[in-house]
């Protein structure tokens, strides 16, 4: 069973000021809570549906279907940045889209980066969209909250390379692009519709472009953050793969 007030306080963290106060955040789902209690993160609460019924779990849930299983997991502090001699990273310049930046941490996930970075104003990542979105990576990809453009001066200043995709950049495919293997490089996405901002664009020590195909020809403005940085990671990876 699960009490009134039990159910009070989970529907709390589906709103921001609810999860910041608790320092909790939900999770739903028979395979993203099986992730959380595998991972580091404390799983303070598990409630199933065939325990508590369809009407409780459609009350504390937030999908249109409410899940078998949920949990509310403690967030966890974030952990200290050290500059490293190599690796490769990610860093999100006010990515604003939940779906967007749950994505792109299932894509820092899956080519296996050495972590992601967000700025103050890119949404919250224990947002229960951004978590859903996840599918997972949440529990896995290291993420810390930065200034970017101080980031940005830092990996530089260590010897690294600091990559953002412009209009005006050279093309991906025909230039060198140091992978992080021998200095720590940092790939840059900007906001959903205004791009890298003024002030990363000017830390930024290499400019690339997504070509169109074919080359010159006019189509759409431009590609979502999420798959821009699927197609610039990709790259990234398949030049580490080439040169092992």
């Amino acid at each position: 069973m699960i009490s009134k007030e039990q159910i009070r306080r989970v529907r709390a963290l589906h709103e921001r000021k609810g999860r910041l106060e608790s320092g909790c955040f939900l999770v739903e789902g028979e395979k993203m809570v099986a992730e959380a209690v595998a991972s580091g993160f404390t799983v303070e609460a598990v409630w199933r549906r065939d325990e508590i019924g369809d009407e409780a779990m459609s009350r504390i849930s937030l999908l249109k279907s409410p899940p078998p299983v949920l949990a509310v997991v403690r967030q966890q502090p974030e952990t200290g940045f050290s500059m490293p001699r190599s690796g490769l990273f990610l860093a999100l310049d006010g990515i604003r889209d939940p779906g967007n930046l749950g994505t792109l941490l299932r894509i820092a996930d899956w080519f296996g980066l050495d972590g992601v970075f967000a700025s103050d104003d890119t949404v919250e990542r224990y947002n229960p969209k951004v978590v859903q979105a996840t599918m997972g990576a949440l529990f896995r990809m290291p993420f810390h909250t930065a200034s970017i453009p101080g980031l940005c001066k830092d990996f530089r200043l260590a010897g690294g390379h600091v990559y953002g995709t412009f209009l005006d950049g050279v093309n991906l495919y025909d230039r060198p692009l140091e992978t992080g293997s021998d200095s720590p490089s940092l790939i840059i996405i900007g906001n959903e519709a205004n791009g890298i901002s003024p002030e990363v664009s000017a830390e930024v020590s290499d400019r690339l472009l997504i070509p169109p195909f074919p080359q010159g020809r006019h189509g759409s403005e431009s590609l979502n953050a999420a798959a821009a940085a699927a197609i610039v990671i990709s790259e990234f990876r398949r030049r580490s793969l080439s040169t092992i």
